[in-house]
């Protein structure tokens, strides 16, 4: 199994491959990426997602609150950098404003983000401002009560490996992390990621909501993620089980939509 926290290089070309496998070909079967499109990605990491995009020759814009991983981002990205194709701001994204970023854009991208999000709705509503007309927005996210996903794969103790135990009542799994001397600051992380792990239910309700439709979705049984991380081939959830609202969320480790 590869350790994905622990080699960002490694991590940052795995989230680059993924993209160009799976989130491309899903988004090229209902949107044509043409050359000169402006891509933005929000949470953008050190950009490894975004550079499938600028393969295909969009230009990149990536937000990303925490600097360090920009810094990566800028150094194995310095050729787009230069040529143009790409820049980075390090900024919350509800710091910056359209003309910041250099004007409106035809895609945007939330890959395993809208899951640390407080008040998704209010990001939704947001994202309109930074959309052209006829743009779409591709959300990747793991729902909350997936076997990880409350990212336990983030604990430095054996908790890492037990799936589910995130749905534990706050005040037990706080409990349960301290029982297992997890540091401060992950037990703060995980805790914000429950606060904020999204359902499928919850996800459609909020896209409906703020008066986006879903072009079409994928719900994942496997995440593609997984071919690199477990050696496990991505497989589609069941389409009778994708149908049970509720049910699906405990066994969809990965679901991929597009809005617009």
């Amino acid at each position: 199994m590869f350790e994905f926290h622990a080699d960002r290089k490694r991590y940052f070309d795995i989230q680059q491959i993924n993209a160009e496998k799976y989130i491309l070909p899903f988004i090229e079967s209902n949107f044509s990426i043409e050359p000169g499109m402006r891509a933005l990605e929000i949470g953008c990491g050190e950009g490894g997602v975004l550079k499938a995009f600028i393969n295909k020759g969009c230009l990149g814009v990536g937000v990303e609150f925490d600097e360090t991983r920009i810094e990566n981002g800028k150094k194995w990205l310095s050729e787009d950098i230069k040529n143009n194709k790409l820049s980075f701001v390090a900024k919350d994204i509800y710091d910056t404003d359209v003309e910041s970023l250099g004007g409106k854009f035809d895609i945007i991208i939330l890959k395993d983000v809208i899951e640390h999000i407080h008040d998704q709705q209010k990001l939704l509503k947001r994202l309109k401002d930074f959309l052209v007309p006829q743009g779409i927005i591709f959300f990747g996210f793991p729902p909350w009560q997936m076997p990880f996903g409350g990212h336990q794969q983030l604990c430095q103790k054996k908790l890492g490996k037990v799936p589910y135990f995130h749905l534990l009542p706050t005040p037990l799994y706080k409990s349960v992390l301290k029982m297992f001397k997890e540091p401060q600051h992950v037990i703060n992380d995980l805790i914000e990621i429950k606060e904020t792990g999204i359902s499928i239910e919850r996800f459609e309700r909020i896209v409906k909501e703020t008066n986006y439709a879903i072009v079409s979705k994928i719900h994942y049984l496997f995440n593609p993620i997984y071919e690199y991380k477990f050696n496990v081939k991505p497989k589609k959830q069941n389409s009778l089980i994708s149908k049970i609202p509720y049910l699906r969320n405990f066994v969809t480790t990965c679901v991929y939509y597009i809005i617009k």
